[in-house]
């Protein structure tokens, strides 16, 4: 399953911090028919919150995701970004070792220059976010990490095009279709421009695109990575497998940090 609510979050976030949207559009689609939570703010909600934001509480509470929301604009944040680390790759996780944990446990992040965000499903329509200041164990502010640099949003969907087509001859080639039958119909189905919906109107199109195409991709990578039941698979065929595949979730990851993070450039802060 690949779901980025992290990366939701640091686009709502940042639009709204830049006045690009309203509190109650970007808090309206984060929220969604689920509920959430956070603990762990370094700071609260003081009296200029908006009237949704309800009233303050002290550090360390569960509190509703809209107090994150005011929160970072008390902090100064303006800017948010996605970060999906993986094992020997933090890149964009600032040194925090309880960060990177949580962070690495997750796949994914919201990174500001203060404070980041990890979340945690809690079920279905239920997440639990960790917020983390950027801070040493002396309470000293820690400089934030250089963000991964990102190739552009016509790159990364050329990467991703690249891979789909190399790993989809591997795969044919070890007739993945015999172990699952879903797997061909995806891959054939990439090609179609499916924009990602749930973002804001300003988002950049291609992004919109390069995001529906790596939700349909994240799909065959759960498929493709799942044995089916009773299919003879040989340690040999599986390691084939796995070393096919490997390029096509290192693209999918570049894609869909890029497309998270582009932002117009007039409301691209710290870009």
């Amino acid at each position: 399953m690949h779901d980025y609510p992290a990366g939701a979050f640091a686009v709502w976030s940042t639009a709204w911090l830049t006045g690009r949207t309203s509190y109650d559009q970007a808090l309206d689609a984060l929220l969604g028919d689920s509920a959430h939570r956070v603990i762990g703010l370094p700071t609260t909600p003081d009296s200029t919150a908006p009237d949704r934001a309800g009233p303050t509480a002290q550090h360390g509470d569960a509190v509703p995701l809209g107090w994150a929301l005011t929160a970072l604009r008390g902090l100064g944040e303006r800017r948010l970004r996605l970060v999906l680390p993986v094992p020997g790759d933090v890149r964009g996780l600032p040194a925090v070792p309880a960060l990177v944990a949580a962070a690495l446990e997750s796949g994914q992040a919201a990174v500001g220059s203060t404070v980041a965000l990890v979340p945690e499903a809690l079920g279905p329509g239920a997440v639990s976010w960790t917020a983390f200041p950027l801070v040493d164990v002396s309470g000293r502010e820690i400089a934030p990490a250089p963000p991964p640099v990102e190739g552009t949003l016509r790159s990364v969907s050329g990467a991703l095009d690249l891979a789909v087509g190399r790993s989809a001859r591997v795969l044919a080639d070890l007739d993945l279709a015999r172990w699952n039958p879903e797997v061909p119909a995806l891959l054939a189905g990439l090609a179609r421009v499916v924009q990602e919906p749930g973002l804001p109107p300003d988002h950049d199109p291609i992004a919109l695109s390069v995001l529906g195409r790596a939700h349909r991709l994240a799909q065959v990578l759960d498929l493709a990575m799942a044995d089916a039941p009773g299919a003879a698979v040989t340690h040999a065929q599986a390691r084939a497998r796995d070393e096919a595949l490997r390029p096509l979730a290192e693209a999918l990851r570049e894609a869909v940090t890029a497309a998270y993070n582009a932002v117009p450039r007039q409301g691209a802060p710290g870009a």
